[in-house]
């Protein structure tokens, strides 16, 4: 298991960890050379999808099954999320550093997305849903949060099309630490 303060520390100087399946899940750090982030004032969302927020479909929560959140995350074919993994970040979320942003209908977790918060900055790990854009919802919700509470950054590591219709860029891994510098001192 990975120790609070040496996770802490490494979000904060820009690194993530990752377990590798193929090393019997050994855990390596990464530090990626371009950077997903998706910046807050550019976050896109479809008509659709707003629509379908606004009406309440899922129920949001915070934080109401982080364990649960992160092993939905974790249930698939290929995975980086290692039962050290999980262990470690169910103690950031027990020290009030990691969250879970969940959507839930008729009582069951159906979609959500978990990672760190440290300063203004949110640092994204995974998403997952079982129901249709149950994951989206989920990531409006974060990003409503984030607003709310003064954010400045939404560090995605990287990028897919997923992430990419609701604005998520590369940046070079200079300006992301710039970015990251002034979001940790707020």
């Amino acid at each position: 298991m990975l120790e609070p303060t040496e996770l802490l520390y490494a979000y904060a100087q820009g690194y993530f960890p990752m377990a590798i399946p193929e090393e019997n899940d050994e855990i390596f750090w990464f530090k990626p050379d371009m950077r997903g982030i998706i910046p807050l004032e550019e976050f896109h969302i479809s008509k659709n999808l707003r629509r379908l927020f606004n009406k309440h479909y899922f129920d949001l929560r915070i934080n109401g099954d982080f364990e649960g959140t992160i092993r939905s995350c974790a249930n698939r074919e290929d995975t980086w999320i290692s039962e050290d993994i999980i262990k470690s970040y169910c103690k950031l979320n027990e020290l009030g550093y990691g969250y879970s942003f969940e959507t839930w209908r008729n009582g069951k977790l159906v979609g959500g997305l978990y990672g760190v918060a440290i300063g203004k900055v949110f640092f994204g790990e995974s998403m997952f849903h079982t129901e249709t854009d149950a994951s989206k919802i989920a990531l409006i919700f974060l990003v409503e949060f984030m607003k709310e509470n003064q954010f400045k950054l939404l560090d995605t590591q990287y990028i897919n099309d997923h992430l990419k219709q609701f604005g998520a860029i590369e940046i070079p891994n200079e300006k992301y630490e710039l970015l990251l510098e002034d979001a940790l001192e707020s």
